[in-house]
């Protein structure tokens, strides 16, 4: 685990609230990059390296989406998984207000509000996944079955094929 206090981010914090153990990937960042470029970056696998996407529903209900970087959220497949007839990708002017986080360093993790999460189900082909550690230039990597210790979530096919 990371014992840099002055990198820690919300979603470390919760991780660690929730007593999982995780690693930290921190790199130097001016702007937010692609999820493929931060693999890249990191050297790591992009079907393990996850993206966060926020939707909103018809309903106005809003949903947390986790798939590789490298792969499109099926919007459809989505809405099904979460029991909506239609989702859509939300503003990126309404992420920050909505979960605290702005685009490029959105965590599933340590959100303003907890929203019902869903991720593609090949993570649970790895041993451990990344995904944004709730800051521009920082990742946290840990094993699919403790991010469900620390936020509920579940699997299902949800990218474009």
């Amino acid at each position: 685990m990371s014992k840099q206090k002055e990198t820690k981010t919300n979603a470390m914090r919760e991780i660690e609230a929730a007593g999982v153990p995780f690693e930290s990937h921190h790199f130097p960042c001016e702007k937010a990059l692609s999820g493929v470029e931060v693999a890249k970056l990191l050297q790591q696998d992009p079907d393990q390296t996850f993206k966060t996407l926020v939707t909103v529903a018809k309903s106005g209900e809003h949903y947390v989406f986790m798939v590789p970087v490298a792969e499109e959220l099926d919007l459809k497949k989505a809405a099904a998984a979460v029991g909506e007839k239609a989702v859509s990708m939300l503003k990126s002017k309404e992420l920050l207000p909505l979960t605290g986080y702005v685009h490029g360093g959105c965590s599933p993790v340590g959100m303003k509000k907890l929203f019902t999460t869903t991720i593609d189900e090949t993570a649970q082909l790895f041993d451990t996944i990344m995904f944004s550690g709730g800051r521009i230039g920082c990742q946290v990597e840990l094993a699919p079955s403790d991010l469900e210790k620390v936020i509920p979530l579940h699997y299902a096919d949800i990218t474009v094929s």
